[in-house]
């Protein structure tokens, strides 16, 4: 795949897909500037290229209408402190005033294009809303790793638009990694797979029994597991419709050669609430009218053990409720696990990311994916959209 090195774009007007949909407080405040951070080398390498850069992304979900909430002009402010340079805020990112502003630019401006999805267009992948956002540029690069899962118009058919694009060096970081840990990972390769439901993960685990030597199951989707396993879970959270296919994909796996870990203990709570009464259980004693929100001790040790040896850990997913104090501990203990062990590390995920942060540990994982439907979709061992966009010229 070409990368922004491979194509001449001094003096272009180049049109980068970025992915800017940062947190906001209440007063338009950036929370977390991260994702604009990932962007700067790629924008700073055209910039030193002598382009025009004009950046599109999207922010939130206005659902086709223009929400001042969701401008893109705060980001543009921080943007242009980030760089150190002027960034033009356009009043839309499309249409004749964009047009004209765009015509402006001289070699080492920038423009920011307000959001994508004020239009219902960009959701619906429309070829002429695609036609009129890639008639303002003669280069595109996408550098949004984190909606090239999507089939919407910026990252699919504005591309189809374009001879000359290329990946940006955050997109081409994100799959270099991916390839390392899942196509010729050090081994053995470990998978930690956690959150919430089964059915978002199990073309995942389906395709990860082909890559992985260990696979390690938490969160509440390991109640799916416990239960085909024949064990009662009280009212723990468990997609029913799944449960043989959860007992198919651990019979599968013992064929494989694969070992395959789920629980041993939870912590059991009366309730879902953070001072619901709790207390830790054998997978086998859930009392009746309890829910499992958090992996227990033993199990982390058994995780742990598990991990000592690993030469490569892929984890998406939380291993219970770690928004909630009380049901967080399983989670932070096996961030410090990964963190610690000599393995190359990779998480992927808005809640696995969030948790690696949340128990200070960002600077001890090798890598932490800045998406989570891509990054389960490349787990489910299909191709981006957005990426396959980029192929063929």
């Amino acid at each position: 795949m070409k990368t922004v090195r491979d194509l001449d774009i001094a003096g272009k007007r180049v049109l980068i897909r970025v992915d800017f949909n940062v947190p906001l407080d209440e007063e338009g405040r950036i929370t977390d500037d991260n994702r604009i951070r990932t962007a700067l080398p790629t924008l700073e390498y055209a910039l030193q290229q002598g382009a025009r850069v004009i950046l599109c992304s999207h922010l939130g979900r206005p659902e086709g209408e223009r929400v001042a909430g969701y401008s893109l002009a705060p980001i543009a402010d921080h943007l242009a402190g980030l760089l150190g340079r002027p960034v033009k805020m356009a009043p839309d990112c499309v249409g004749p005033d964009v047009e004209s502003i765009v015509g402006a630019m001289r070699d080492g401006d920038v423009v920011l294009l307000e959001n994508l999805r004020y239009h219902a267009e960009e959701k619906k992948n429309d070829p002429d809303f695609a036609k009129r956002l890639a008639g303002l540029a003669e280069v595109f690069i996408n550098d949004a790793f984190a909606v090239s899962h999507r089939a919407h118009a910026s990252v699919v058919a504005v591309p189809e638009q374009f001879a000359a694009k290329a990946a940006g060096f955050l997109l081409q970081k994100e799959l270099d990694y991916f390839h390392r840990c899942l196509d010729e990972p050090v081994r053995p390769l470990a998978a930690i797979v956690g959150g919430a439901k089964v059915s978002s993960k199990l073309g995942a685990l389906e395709n990860m029994l082909a890559k992985v030597d260990r696979l390690l199951i938490g969160g509440a989707m390991a109640n799916t597991f416990l239960k085909s396993q024949g064990l009662e879970v009280g009212v723990s959270k468990v997609e029913n419709d799944l449960v043989a296919a959860a007992e198919q994909l651990l019979h599968r796996a013992r064929k494989k050669g694969v070992q395959v870990y789920l629980p041993v203990d939870v912590i059991a709570a009366d309730r879902f609430s953070p001072d619901a009464v709790s207390k830790q259980v054998t997978v086998q004693n859930i009392p009746a009218g309890w829910m499992a929100l958090d992996i227990g001790p033993a199990t982390v040790i058994v995780f742990s053990e598990v991990l000592a040896d690993a030469g490569t850990i892929i984890w998406n997913g939380p291993m219970g409720a770690f928004e909630m104090d009380a049901f967080a501990r399983g989670t932070m203990a096996m961030t410090h696990v990964v963190a610690s062990a000599h393995a190359l590390s990779i998480t992927g995920g808005g809640d696995s990311n969030a948790a690696v942060k949340k128990f200070g540990e960002a600077d001890n994982i090798s890598y932490m994916s800045t998406g989570g439907g891509a990054f389960l979709m490349l787990m489910e061992g299909k191709t981006l959209p957005g990426v396959q966009a980029l192929d063929g010229v």
